[in-house]
């Protein structure tokens, strides 16, 4: 098994995948080449997970509180909590602990709507809006050095990638 040097998780190799669909019986029906991919895909989304973490700790945030704040900044400084909710693809359970965490931090606010005054609004405050410029740097820096070996083209090409493989994410969680 190979070992990536920065991780301690172990990669599978396209043998031990072969191994295991023999051992089930599985030869005519799945490919292990395909089996391969989707593990290794898992496995650095792991990865990617507990370093982006680690990245926005370093920040005072976590990957939520950060979407959820780039999201405010995107809508012009504010939406509603069912519409941040929709934006970020999380229930609204999630979304009201971000926003109580991101409020104790001073980074939003929530207010009456213009529109109807028994909805709330979550607005960015300016010391959330600077959070975002003071992180932009580094986070987009890091974001460069962590895929910016890759070509135009290659790029172009892995997020065709991206886009067809999310399509088949429902296949893991069907019932």
């Amino acid at each position: 098994m190979a070992m990536d040097p920065d991780d301690d998780l172990v990669a599978p190799t396209l043998e031990q995948a072969r191994s295991q669909i023999r051992r089930y019986s599985l030869e005519d029906d799945i490919d292990p080449q395909v089996v391969l991919v989707a593990v290794r895909l898992l496995a650095t989304g792991t990865r990617l997970t507990q370093a982006t973490e680690a990245h926005f700790a370093r920040f005072g945030l976590s990957a939520g509180r950060y979407r959820l704040l780039a999201a405010l900044e995107d809508a012009e400084g504010e939406l509603a909590p069912s519409q941040l909710a929709a934006v970020l693809g999380v229930t609204r359970a999630t979304v009201t602990g971000l926003i109580t965490g991101l409020e104790q931090q001073g980074l939003v606010c929530r207010r009456a709507s213009a529109e109807d005054g028994r909805a709330v609004m979550v607005v960015l405050t300016a010391r959330g809006a600077r959070k975002l410029r003071d992180t932009a740097p580094e986070h987009f820096g890091r974001l460069q050095a962590m895929a910016g070996a890759l070509t135009a083209q290659e790029r172009a090409t892995f997020l065709d990638l991206l886009e067809r493989i999310g399509r088949g994410i429902g296949a893991l969680a069907a019932d």
